[in-house]
C-alpha cells in the first residue's frame, strides 16, 4: 500500500522466505533479524522517519517492544505506530485477564507511553485470518461444520487486510494521529450462528456451528505443535468470548480509511476454496 503510493519501506524480517521475496519483488527493502536483537533493531530503525511496530504472539512481546522503542528514541524516529490488541482496552492496573500474552500487551503500552516517543496505538479485535479462516477451515472444509469453542458470545471479527489498510493511512501522514488509540473492530458484531449462516450464504451449502469443548480444542493444538503460551492465549480469547467481551463496535475503521471493512461474507466468498473439498483428486 505505501509502496504503490511511492514511499520507501524496510521490513524487518524474522526468516529469508517466499514472504520476504515478495516483499523484494514488490519494492521494499529487506532485512533478516530478530525484533529482540539491538542490532539488528538498529540496522532496522536506522534513517526510518516512522516505524511500524507488531510481533505475533510470543512470550518475548515485551522485550521485543522495549527494545525496539529504546532503538526508536535513539534515532529520533517521529513517529511509532504500535499494534496492540483490543482487549487492551478492559484492562488496567487492578484488572487483567489470564492470558500472559494480553498482560505482555498491557505492560508493553505502559512502556511505550512512559517512552516520550510520539506513539499511535492500533487495537484490532479478533482477525478474521485466525478464528475463521485457520482454524475454522478444516472442519467447514471436511463436515461442513463452523467448530470453534466460543459459546455462544458476539464477535466482530476484522481482516488484516483492513487493519493494514489503517496502518498504512497512519504511517503515510502520522502527525495527526501521534497520541491517538484506535479501536478496530470489524463489519459487524454476530454470534457464531449468525456467522454459520453467513458461511452458508456464502458457500452455497449449509454450514452448522458446533461449539466444540474448549479443552478438547486447546489439547488439540498442543498435540499439534502450537506452543504453550499460545494455546493459552488463544484459550482466554474464546472463553472472553463465550462472556461476550468481544461484542464491540467502533467506526475507527471508517474514519481512517474512508469504507467499511469487508464483511465475513465477502472474506468467505474470496478464500472460499479453502472452505471447499477439492473433488477432482479422487
Amino acid at each position: 500500500m505505501l509502496l504503490a503510493k511511492g514511499h520507501k519501506v524496510r521490513a524487518l524480517v524474522r526468516r529469508e522466505d517466499a514472504r520476504a521475496e515478495a516483499l523484494r519483488q514488490l519494492g521494499a527493502e529487506v532485512m533478516q533479524g530478530d525484533l529482540t536483537d539491538l542490532t539488528a533493531m538498529h540496522r532496522a530503525i536506522e534513517g526510518c522517519a516512522h516505524v511500524y511496530f507488531g510481533m505475533s504472539v510470543s512470550a518475548d512481546y515485551l522485550t521485543a517492544t522495549v527494545n525496539s522503542a529504546a532503538v526508536a528514541r535513539h534515532h529520533g524516529v517521529e513517529a511509532f505506530v504500535n499494534m496492540s490488541q483490543m482487549t487492551v482496552t478492559q484492562m488496567s492496573i487492578t484488572e487483567s485477564t489470564d492470558s500472559p500474552q494480553h498482560k505482555l500487551h498491557w505492560l508493553a503500552e505502559q512502556a511505550l507511553s512512559w517512552s516520550g516517543l510520539p506513539v499511535v496505538t492500533m487495537r484490532p479485535t479478533v482477525f478474521l485470518e485466525g478464528f475463521f479462516r485457520l482454524f475454522a477451515a478444516p472442519g467447514v472444509r471436511d463436515t461442513d461444520e463452523l467448530a470453534l469453542p466460543m459459546g455462544g458470545g458476539k464477535t466482530s471479527p476484522i481482516s488484516a487486510v483492513d487493519v493494514a489498510r489503517a496502518v498504512s493511512v497512519v504511517l503515510e501522514d502520522p502527525k495527526p494521529h501521534i497520541g491517538q488509540i484506535y479501536n478496530l473492530t470489524g463489519f459487524e458484531s454476530a454470534d457464531l450462528k449468525h456467522y454459520a449462516r453467513v458461511f452458508s450464504e456464502a458457500l452455497g451449502r449449509t454450514i452448522r456451528y458446533r461449539d466444540v469443548p474448549l479443552a478438547d480444542w486447546s489439547e488439540k493444538l498442543l498435540a499439534a505443535g502450537v506452543p504453550a503460551h499460545v494455546v493459552k492465549h488463544l484459550s482466554v480469547m474464546a472463553e472472553l468470548n463465550k462472556q461476550g467481551r468481544y461484542d464491540r463496535m467502533t467506526d475507527d475503521v471508517f474514519k481512517l480509511i474512508g469504507q467499511k471493512p469487508i464483511s465475513m461474507y465477502d472474506f468467505v466468498k474470496l478464500h472460499a476454496a479453502e472452505f471447499t473439498q477439492d473433488r477432482t483428486a479422487a
